[in-house]
């Protein structure tokens, strides 16, 4: 005689659907395809946008340059990294997301900030400032990409401590 299993299926939600209010039709889909036109006609912004985004870094760096890192200062500095860290491959230049991603790890906590170097943290600024102003987008270029490496690395030596 053959045993009997029970079975017992399990009808997992679809939070997807549930996030876009219903089922996705040909006109969502074609609807994305418009959105993703839009942002291509908006492609020769990105370097003004970029630029206004590095300049403002700048701006934050010179205030930290004067009073350093540990006041309020630290943080505007630690917000303009973060906001370049979301931009930088968006704006198509992933090496500014990587060199900004290396200074936020390094500033992003008061507590870092009191300890972090000056040196180090306006060296990023100045990486970032290089790949935009020569337009280095990414690691193939190689003096971006060890450059990057050595920053991530003194960055990351840094950090270490209170990542543990």
């Amino acid at each position: 005689m053959a045993k009997q299993n029970d079975v017992e299926v399990i009808s997992v939600p679809n939070l997807l659907q549930a996030k876009v209010g219903g089922p996705i039709s040909a006109g969502d889909l074609h609807m994305i395809e418009k959105a993703e036109e839009a942002l291509k006609d908006m492609r020769a912004e990105f370097g003004n946008w970029l630029e206004e985004e590095v300049q403002k870094l700048e701006t934050a760096a010179a205030d930290v340059k004067s009073k350093g890192l540990k006041g309020e200062e630290g943080e505007t500095l630690f917000v303009r990294a973060h906001d370049l860290r979301g931009l930088g491959t968006t704006y198509e230049f992933p090496i500014v997301t990587r060199l900004a991603a290396s200074l936020t790890k390094m500033i992003d906590l008061p507590e870092k900030r009191q300890q972090a170097s000056l040196a180090l943290a306006l060296a990023h600024v100045g990486a970032i400032r290089a790949a935009l102003s020569q337009n280095i987008r990414d690691e193939n270029d190689p003096v971006a990409a060890e450059l990057a490496k050595e920053l991530e690395t003194q960055s990351l030596a840094f950090a270490q401590p209170w990542e543990d």
